[in-house]
């Protein structure tokens, strides 16, 4: 069962980190429209991203984790590796719901951010992803 719940993890964090790098990308070019239709455009594209791909994927990849934990907590708990990477799981997690404040600061036509910030903003994701992966296969600072 190990294998089937590993699995589906992994595509869960797939979809989670495919809405994390795509959304920032439509805030940049949100940022950047001059006309109503466009923005009206990536109001609607943008919500259906958050609501209908990176929020479920985020759950699913939280739960799924969860339960991996859960078939060997002594071994996951114990490891700095493991440890590490549940902080970063949760700054991304913070960084989803930024998302949202973004998204809808922007839909409300409130939003005081400039597509340099957005461009800038859409990093953070990768860095994180990064230091996930080196963290789950090198699994540095273990003993």
């Amino acid at each position: 069962m190990y294998a089937w719940v590993l699995a589906w993890h992994l595509i869960a964090v797939v979809c989670w980190f495919a809405a994390l790098f795509y959304l920032p990308r439509l805030f940049v070019y949100h940022a950047m429209s001059d006309d109503q239709i466009s923005r009206d455009r990536f109001v609607v594209m943008e919500r259906k991203l958050y609501r209908g791909i990176g929020t479920p994927a985020m759950i699913a990849t939280v739960v799924l984790g969860g339960w991996l934990v859960a078939l060997n907590p002594d071994y996951y708990l114990s490891q700095r590796w493991f440890q590490i990477k549940a902080v970063i799981v949760a700054l991304l997690i913070g960084y989803h719901l930024v998302c949202r404040q973004h998204m809808l600061a922007l839909r409300d036509e409130r939003s005081d951010k400039s597509h340099v910030y957005f461009r800038w903003f859409n990093e953070a994701p990768v860095l994180a992803l990064i230091a996930v992966v080196i963290l789950v296969i090198v699994k540095p600072f273990s003993g």
